[in-house]
């Protein structure tokens, strides 16, 4: 089996699936939450099956939707998966901004280390921009699931934060080239 499909299928799958089943039942989030949270799972399964590991990433995505689905279903109160964008995007900004006192340097640097030569106030620079994107994402988030509808916040969700990240991240194209290193 192509390893490239299989890993769209098992990143992707999930939540075409839940975006299927969201709309095809009136848009109801808790229905759709039950055969997402059991694909994401079994995406997990299969990633582990076919390369013995699991990255950390969809791991921690696939704990994080089990756990804050899961809550949604049980209280029966769809809150806990609106924050769950909210809680990544702070640790992941938490991670950023105390990670360095744990490495003695930039957590991006131990992250992206082999894919990026910069200098270390190239890192310190990107690290700084990467941990208020997180936590502006986390407010951004609040902001949309307290004041929009439900679908707006789904399409949010779906359709926004990427291209906002994609966009954020090829602001810091003109940064990456002036701090690398020629290593």
């Amino acid at each position: 089996m192509n390893k490239s499909f299989v890993k769209f299928v098992t990143d992707f799958g999930p939540l075409a699936l839940f975006l299927y089943i969201y709309y095809s039942s009136g848009k109801d989030i808790k229905v759709a939450l039950i055969p997402f949270i059991i694909a994401t799972i079994l995406a997990v399964i299969l990633v582990w099956f076919l390369e013995k590991r699991v990255p950390m990433i969809p791991l921690l995505g696939g704990l994080l939707i089990t756990f804050f689905g899961g809550l949604t279903i049980y209280f029966d109160n769809p809150v806990f998966i609106y924050i769950k964008p909210t809680i990544i995007n702070i640790l992941f900004g938490l991670a950023l901004l105390f990670g360095k006192y744990f490495t003695n340097e930039p957590i991006l640097k131990k992250i992206l280390g082999n894919a990026l030569s910069l200098n270390e106030e190239g890192w310190k620079i990107l690290n700084i921009r990467w941990m208020y994107f997180f936590f502006s994402l986390a407010l951004l988030n609040e902001i949309v699931w307290r004041t929009q509808s439900e679908e707006f916040w789904v399409n949010f969700k779906v359709w926004g934060l990427l291209p906002i990240t994609f966009i954020f991240t090829a602001f810091q194209i003109k940064l990456i080239n002036k701090y690398k290193t020629n290593e």
